[in-house]
């Protein structure tokens, strides 16, 4: 796995040696990032189930301000501080070992209003989409500017965010899986 674009393009990141996580292809993150290109210079992303950090990191790379990794393996936060420092990006980072809904449970962040992009890759199968979008549709950090994505298994269904106050604004569907966009519906 490697940084396709940007400061850092063409470094190869860590992976954990387990099946703690599951990365995202380079394909998919290039297509991911094809989509999301005239909205990452000079955003707040938030990566959530952030595994070795090649989402966020390859937001920093690309111009990014900033970014927050919420993870809660150890092994795979000491892995995304790793890749923050061989990249060099790790001065614009925020990592934190913590259960990604306990930290959205707070419903706000010291020191951040808004983030613009916040990206999860949560196991599959499990509903943790769901649990994520309900904690994030009361959460001060997110507005009706704020673009969430979810990689989740290409069944996963998603007709309940309009309940939680979400629309689905574009659906990239790949072959077992796919990219889910939303935003806060006024």
């Amino acid at each position: 796995m490697r940084v396709i674009a940007g400061s850092a393009r063409s470094l190869a990141l860590k992976t954990l040696p387990s099946d703690a996580t599951r990365p995202t292809t380079d394909k998919i993150k290039e297509t991911l990032f094809n989509i999301l290109q005239k909205d990452i210079y000079d955003c707040r992303f938030l990566d959530l189930f952030s595994g070795s950090g090649a989402i966020g990191i390859e937001a920093l790379s690309r111009g990014a301000r900033s970014a927050w990794f919420i993870e809660n393996n150890r092994s795979a936060v000491a892995c995304i501080k790793e890749n923050l420092m061989f990249t060099k990006l790790a001065d614009r980072a925020v990592v934190r070992q913590e259960d990604v809904l306990r930290f959205l449970s707070r419903g706000q962040i010291p020191d951040v209003d808004a983030f613009d992009l916040i990206f999860m890759d949560p196991p599959y199968r499990k509903g943790l989409e769901q649990q994520v979008l309900q904690l994030l549709s009361s959460a001060a950090f997110v507005t009706e500017d704020t673009l969430l994505i979810t990689e989740a298994a290409a069944e996963t269904d998603f007709s309940y965010v309009q309940d939680l106050g979400f629309a689905v604004v574009r659906t990239k569907l790949y072959k077992t899986n796919k990219h889910v966009f939303l935003q806060r519906i006024l």
